[in-house]
């Protein structure tokens, strides 16, 4: 039976953690093309594009109203969602 550091002596190591707890904290290297290439698919830029263009639009045509105002809430937040979408989505 091994004890101590024997398995270092009988030429085998021990293998690593399948999960450590703080391993989120860091960057990766691939995080940045994650994020691109996320950013670049049809699904994320048609509906960044909508919400961007719903918002143009109220601006453009004016808020005279309560439901005005609901509508830049609303396309505001789907345009802030999407961008959170890249920042917490794992990797595909």
């Amino acid at each position: 039976m091994l004890t101590g550091n024997d398995e270092e002596t009988a030429g085998w190591t021990l293998a690593a953690p399948l999960s450590k707890p703080n391993a989120r904290k860091g960057v990766t290297s691939g995080t940045g093309r994650s994020q691109l290439a996320r950013a670049l698919r049809v699904e994320w830029l048609g509906q960044t594009t909508a919400s961007v263009c719903w918002i143009a639009s109220m601006l453009t045509y004016g808020i005279s109203s309560s439901g005005d105002w609901l509508q830049l809430f609303a396309a505001s937040a789907w345009l802030l969602a999407n961008i959170a979408s890249l920042a917490t989505a794992e990797a595909d």
